[in-house]
């Protein structure tokens, strides 16, 4: 028997209220029951910061392979955000030279600034547009296809492909309709990578298709494909809506953004803040190995806990007033990005693309942009949460 209690139930909690609006409800639960079940979703949320990275930093103890998620049927594979030790370092390690230092210098930051400067150069000046259907989701779906070696598809196509998977692998109450949706991209996408994937064996070059198919010991075509849906899924969203967060944070607190169109310099720490404000990636799933207590709480085999980033880059223990953007607070970290064996793998790519290209270039093209009506933004999401539209007037 054990020596400790169960987690305290918390049956008012609702998936609708975590996507419009979680923050609430997490600060509650960090001050009342940072360790709690939540029956609407089949999960023991943990909301602490040194809980979540606990829980991350132990495969041994709690495991990405949870059997309970509907990732696998949204992606029809076992992805390597499921996998953990050997299986998953062997996936990852196979895109990993699209994403090595020299590659990101070389090769994706002279071809991202070029497809900067012409979208942001299609932006008309002196009107009010949104920025997130204007500039964010084409921008990033743009770069992404380009890393991934999927050049020919377009920005619309991956935009959808992305939100389809992503409603996939958080469709917790299992309904229909998002797998079908699902199951119709990827028909569409396996498709267009099996046509990849013989012009990339003929003309190798530096994207993640070309180097996986190309490898010596190449991982096996399902996994390939599953390694660039976790790409498009993940790695439209993070740029997408941490480009937003950030001019929304800028833009609603004029002194930081007087501060960076002084100093430039400035830009990475507005990129930081604007990720720990509203981390892109919000929550993570783990699969509880063996009997085990969290602040006193008992945690038993097989169930599954969700470690809440978002909530852990609000902590108190570690940010003050962490509910406001301040890019001049003191740096104490974050887990935006995870931590442990699963970090997100293109955290570097994601920098680059907003901190040293597209946020100095907005700033430099429109020193004058405003957002007049913020109470207008509307910030969605559980999962994966930004901003899904953002009227500025260009000036």
């Amino acid at each position: 028997m054990p020596i400790t209690q169960p987690a305290p139930i918390d049956a008012t909690i609702t998936g609708e209220q975590l996507f419009l609006d979680p923050y609430p409800i997490y600060k509650r639960l960090r001050e009342e029951t940072p360790v709690v079940q939540v029956p609407a979703l089949k999960r023991t949320f943990l909301t602490k910061a040194a809980d979540t990275k606990y829980v991350k930093n132990t495969p041994e103890l709690f495991s990405s392979d949870d059997p309970n998620t509907p990732m696998q049927p949204a992606f029809q594979a076992q992805t390597l955000m499921r996998k953990d030790g050997e299986a998953h370092q062997r996936e990852r390690m196979a895109m990993q030279p699209a994403f090595s230092a020299r590659v990101i210098k070389a090769s994706w930051k002279p071809l991202i600034e070029k497809i900067a400067i012409d979208y942001v150069g299609r932006l008309p000046h002196g009107e009010t547009i949104d920025i997130f259907s204007a500039l964010a989701a084409p921008f990033a779906s743009q770069c992404i296809a380009h890393i991934l070696g999927i050049a020919p598809a377009s920005d619309g196509d991956m935009a959808r492909w992305s939100q389809t998977l992503i409603d996939g692998a958080g469709n917790f109450a299992w309904a229909p309709e998002p797998f079908a949706t699902s199951d119709k991209a990827n028909e569409e996408m396996n498709a267009l990578f099996d046509k990849m994937t013989e012009q990339h064996k003929a003309n190798p070059d530096e994207s993640a298709l070309s180097v996986m198919v190309n490898a010596d010991d190449p991982i096996e075509t399902s996994q390939i494909r599953s390694n660039i849906k976790i790409a498009i899924g993940g790695g439209i969203n993070e740029p997408r809506d941490a480009l937003t967060t950030i001019l929304f944070g800028l833009l609603t607190n004029p002194d930081q953004f007087e501060a960076v169109k002084t100093n430039p310099e400035l830009i990475g720490k507005a990129f930081d803040e604007g990720v720990r404000w509203c981390a892109p990636i919000q929550v993570s799933s783990r699969l509880v190995k063996e009997d085990t207590e969290i602040r006193d709480c008992f945690i038993p085999k097989g169930d599954t806990v969700m470690t809440i980033q978002a909530s852990a880059c609000h902590d108190e223990d570690l940010y003050e007033a962490p509910e406001l953007f301040d890019m001049f607070r003191k740096s104490s970290g974050h887990q935006a990005f995870g931590n442990g064996p699963h970090f997100c793998q293109g955290t570097h790519v994601a920098r680059m693309m907003l901190a040293d290209i597209m946020l100095p270039l907005l700033v430099e093209r429109f020193p004058n942009m405003t957002l007049d009506r913020p109470e207008d933004v509307k910030w969605r999401g559980f999962g994966f949460r930004g901003p899904i539209n953002l009227p500025v007037h260009l000036a």
